[in-house]
């Protein structure tokens, strides 16, 4: 904290905040595409994603009696835009002077050989990124993503960071507020964390789900014991199942119409052909 800075006066949660949607309306004025950081209550984080990545920082000594300056700030809604790339992030934080301070952390990239380890130890445990987004793994898997030194989180050596403030810490209030507000964020959008390490996400998903596919081509391509050869269905049963039988035409019904009508024309001849024999016979007179 600065000289000046630390006799200001007491200021009130609500003027803080009003004084933050205030210059936050000026600003979406000359820029639209702003991202800033809303705290409902005094929960800054609430999902897994979002909580991890809070007490990740808050776990390294060097951090823990910095990071918590900018609690205040990032409850009252002072992170007026936060924007979360490959490696950086950059954010406005609205602090004692009218015009925002400008933060840019950055963050080195996940090395290759930790990422390959953690996909490995993922293997047949998620059947979608939605349970990913969600944090819904085993404890084991929570611990290994965790991990100090093997983990997917960035220790203190991994950040970098700057302020436009002419406070002398290391870590000014604005800095933890951005760090704190990563957190929040991560809530909302847990993918921006693997953006932010330069690794991506699907790869614990698509991995798995091509281990599967190709464990079942595997598979298909064995005959179990409880599959029965066609050869030995035809030696069984005595059919061939090669050849398929024509099934027979059925012989059309003929109508009691018809029926009735050849029957009456067949007697008629027969009458016909009786009366001209008898013509033939007799006598002449």
């Amino acid at each position: 904290m600065s000289y000046w800075e630390s006799f200001s006066p007491y200021v009130s949660v609500s003027k803080k905040r009003a004084k933050t949607e205030k210059k936050l309306k000026a600003l979406r004025k000359k820029n639209s595409n702003l991202k800033p950081v809303f705290i409902k209550g005094t929960t800054i984080a609430k999902t897994w994603w979002g909580k991890s990545w809070n007490i990740n920082l808050e776990s390294y000594a060097d951090y823990s009696n910095r990071i918590g300056r900018g609690r205040s700030y990032v409850r009252n809604n002072a992170v007026l835009d936060l924007q979360i790339k490959s490696g950086i992030i950059e954010s406005l934080v609205q602090g004692t002077r009218n015009t925002p301070y400008k933060v840019k952390v950055k963050i080195k990239a996940l090395k290759k050989d930790t990422w390959k380890n953690i996909k490995k130890a993922c293997q047949g445990e998620f059947d979608s990124l939605q349970e990913l987004f969600e944090g819904k793994f085993p404890k084991s898997l929570s611990e290994i993503f965790t991990n100090k030194k093997s983990g997917l989180f960035p220790s203190p050596r991994e950040i970098s960071f700057d302020c436009s403030c002419p406070d002398w810490a290391d870590m000014c209030k604005h800095v933890a507020a951005t760090l704190y507000g990563i957190g929040a964020r991560l809530d909302l959008k847990p993918e921006l964390f693997f953006e932010l390490r330069d690794v991506k996400m699907k790869d614990l998903v698509t991995g798995v789900l091509k281990k599967k596919a190709d464990d079942l081509l595997q598979k298909a391509k064995k005959k179990t014991s409880r599959i029965i050869a066609d050869t030995d269905i035809s030696e069984i049963f005595g059919i061939d199942i090669g050849s398929e039988s024509t099934p027979r035409k059925k012989p059309k019904k003929k109508t009691l119409k018809k029926t009735v009508k050849k029957t009456q024309t067949k007697k008629k001849v027969k009458i016909f052909n009786q009366k001209k024999q008898h013509t033939v016979k007799s006598p002449k007179s």
